[in-house]
């Protein structure tokens, strides 16, 4: 297998111009983001629904899950990096992730303290395994391509394609069989999924071209005190982590100020590596990236009302029929990624042409458009809400989702490559980790904002979520345009390749 994997052949292969090996983790983060997003169209229904969890507390508690999600990485990319290498960390994440689907597939309609109990399982599970799997297969991608190959932001657009494959179809399968059919068949649905992405994967290995394996495999085929090897040693105690979720799931203000310690340290971490082991240009590229990863949970707190408060009042206080059929809210989580499909090659062909013009927005400006768009759906929605007892056009939801998706696109894929080539190739892993860490400090300001638009007895008012919808979407908007204004200051620390419009040729 191992020379199957190395062979020349195999490494000259490309489709559209990239390597196989892009298609394979396309395919796995298609059936991952499946389970996922499918599960999470049904979490805040569940919930408020099955549970009868208030508003509030049923925030507050996605919140925690969709932090912790986000969270893993920074454990799974460290392991990573160490121990397993890249390929074996996807494939142990895979499997994990399938388990905690299963659970929630077979999770009953019991509403009491054991059905509750077991749901929590489920989710810490999942949480688990994400950690490996998310943080690794976005560092394979940038494995394939040298570090000033100028398909890699096209390559994570791709790639960020694969995962929206999954996002509008998970939504349609699992939200309508959840909603409709019941809830044991919408999160069983999911599980189908994430079995689909590890066998895929544990069978296509040779198409990496022998990427993404452990630093030191005699090291980590060595018995630990003569009994198991050092890996088997890594995946047993990773499993520690179900039960430390599975109790923090539950205890939303743990996870907040455990964020609140964390986020700062990070931040002094990468200050440390930037000033005292770095210099030069990489010094600078570091200082860059930690720009980028400050701006990323303000964007995601914003944008993961999606799941959550956005999710509520499409069912609520929305017009959801079409065609003569009620649609259930929960299938509407897949326009964001259907619009990634429909909108991703065109954005991914506007940067490349505006770039050979010399008029691309740098990484951080695109990261201030990000922002300014995020506040703009908001905006479009309460402009579209009429009087007091009326419900909201359906077409207000799609733009509003429109918006969110065009500012993703200006943010998410741009930023995983800018992490991959910001970062000394010793850190990779862990800056992937610590990218998602940050996403981790929006999710749970997500699930703060959308208590706040709620009350701890029961259900949010449509005149309360819409008078916090206008407020941050105002504040969204002014703070994207600050950005926009310090871009090309942060731009000068990237030291990035641009092209040089009178000649065509690439220059630093």
């Amino acid at each position: 297998m191992a020379t199957a994997i190395t062979d020349p052949a195999e490494a000259g292969k490309t489709w559209l111009g990239h390597p196989r090996g892009l298609f394979l983790l396309f395919f796995v983060e298609m059936w991952e983001r499946f389970s996922f997003y499918g599960m999470r169209a049904l979490l805040i229904f569940y919930l408020t629904q099955h549970f009868l969890f208030s508003d509030r507390d049923a925030s507050y508690a996605y919140g925690a899950y969709m932090s912790l999600i986000y969270i893993s990485p920074l454990m799974g990319g460290y392991l990573a990096d160490r121990y397993l290498g890249q390929r074996k960390a996807v494939l142990f994440g895979g499997i994990i992730i399938a388990v905690g689907h299963l659970i929630l597939g077979l999770e009953s309609d019991n509403a009491g303290p054991m059905g509750l109990g077991l749901f929590w399982l489920g989710l810490a599970t999942v949480i688990t395994g994400t950690g490996f799997l998310k943080s690794s297969a976005s560092a394979l991608v940038g494995q394939l391509y040298p570090r000033d190959d100028m398909r890699r932001d096209p390559a994570y657009t791709i790639f960020y394609m694969g995962i929206n494959v999954g996002g509008t179809i998970g939504p349609i399968i699992c939200g309508y069989l959840g909603q409709v059919w019941g809830w044991h068949w919408g999160f069983g649905a999911a599980s189908v999924g994430m079995v689909a992405g590890a066998l895929g994967f544990a069978l296509c290995k040779p198409m990496l071209q022998g990427k993404g394996e452990p630093t030191d495999p005699v090291r980590l085929a060595q018995k630990v005190g003569g009994l198991i090897s050092r890996e088997w040693l890594v995946y047993l105690l990773s499993l520690l982590a179900i039960p430390v979720c599975w109790y923090l799931i539950q205890n939303h203000s743990v996870v907040g100020w455990g964020l609140g310690i964390a986020g700062p340290l990070m931040v002094g971490y990468i200050l440390w590596e930037s000033f005292g082991r770095l210099h030069g240009t990489e010094r600078h590229r570091m200082l860059a990236a930690l720009f980028l990863l400050v701006i990323n949970p303000i964007f995601w707190g914003l944008y993961e009302q999606t799941g959550s408060s956005l999710n509520l009042f499409a069912d609520r206080y929305t017009d959801r029929t079409m065609l003569g059929f009620d649609v259930p809210a929960s299938v509407f989580q897949s326009l964001n990624a259907a619009y990634i499909l429909i909108f991703g090659p065109i954005m991914a062909g506007l940067w490349i042409w505006l770039a050979k013009r010399g008029w691309e927005p740098s990484t951080p400006a695109k990261f201030g458009i990000a922002i300014v768009l995020v506040g703009a759906g908001f905006l479009v929605l309460d402009a579209g809400t009429g009087a007091p007892g009326t419900l909201t056009p359906v077409l207000f939801i799609f733009l509003l989702y429109l918006c969110h998706t065009i500012g993703e696109l200006c943010l998410s894929p741009v930023g995983l490559s800018a992490m991959s080539s910001l970062a000394p190739s010793r850190m990779v892993g862990l800056m992937m980790g610590i990218w998602f860490l940050a996403m981790a400090l929006g999710e749970y300001a997500a699930g703060v904002i959308s208590a706040a638009t709620g009350n701890a007895e029961g259900v949010a008012s449509r005149d309360a979520m819409l008078h916090v919808f206008d407020k941050i979407g105002w504040w969204s908007v002014g703070f994207g345009i600050a950005v926009m204004a310090v871009a090309p200051l942060v731009k000068r620390l990237m030291h990035t390749r641009e092209i040089d419009t009178t000649t065509g040729d690439i220059a630093s």
